[in-house]
C-alpha cells in the first residue's frame, strides 16, 4: 500500500480513532442526549450539539451506497495503484463513511451499489497508523 496522506498528530478529534486502526478496530460516535451516531470523530453531536458522546466499535460492516472508480491520478501518492474505487459505505450502525473497496479484481466492473462489504485495515509504507479500506463480505 503506498503512503497515503495522513493527519497530522496529535490530531485533538480523531486521534482515538487513529489509535484504535493500530488494533484494527474502526470506531464511531453515539450521542448520549438524543441517540444521534456520529461520524467522523468530533467533540459534539452533529444531530443536536450536545458534548455528551460515547465512543463505540462498529462491527465493520456494511453496504456499498455510491462508488467511483480512478483511473489516473496525478497525488504522488496514488499514481502506482491503477484503477481504484472511491466508496462511501453505509455501516450497519448507521453511518457513512469514505473508504475504498479493494480485493477486486477490477473495480469498474467487480463492485456494485448496495454490494455487502467488511472492513479490512492496510498498512502503510512507513505508517504506523492503518488505514480502514473495505472488501467485499
Amino acid at each position: 500500500m503506498p503512503n497515503r496522506p495522513m493527519p497530522i498528530f496529535p490530531e485533538p478529534d480523531t486521534q482515538a480513532f487513529w489509535d484504535a486502526t493500530k488494533e484494527r478496530k474502526l470506531l464511531y460516535q453515539k450521542c448520549n442526549a438524543c441517540g444521534g451516531v456520529v461520524f467522523t470523530p468530533r467533540q459534539h453531536c452533529t444531530n443536536c450539539g450536545a458534548r455528551d458522546l460515547q465512543t463505540l466499535e462498529s462491527k465493520g460492516e456494511g453496504t456499498v451506497y455510491t462508488y467511483a472508480v480512478v483511473r489516473q491520478n496525478r497525488q504522488p501518492a496514488f499514481a502506482d495503484l491503477g484503477a481504484y474505487s472511491v466508496a462511501y459505505i453505509d455501516l450497519d450502525e448507521g453511518f457513512r463513511m469514505l473508504s475504498t473497496v479493494v480485493g477486486v479484481a477490477d473495480p469498474t466492473q467487480d463492485i456494485s451499489v448496495g454490494q455487502r462489504v467488511k472492513v479490512d485495515f492496510e498498512q502503510q509504507d512507513d505508517g504506523e497508523y492503518l488505514v480502514p479500506v473495505f472488501r467485499p463480505a
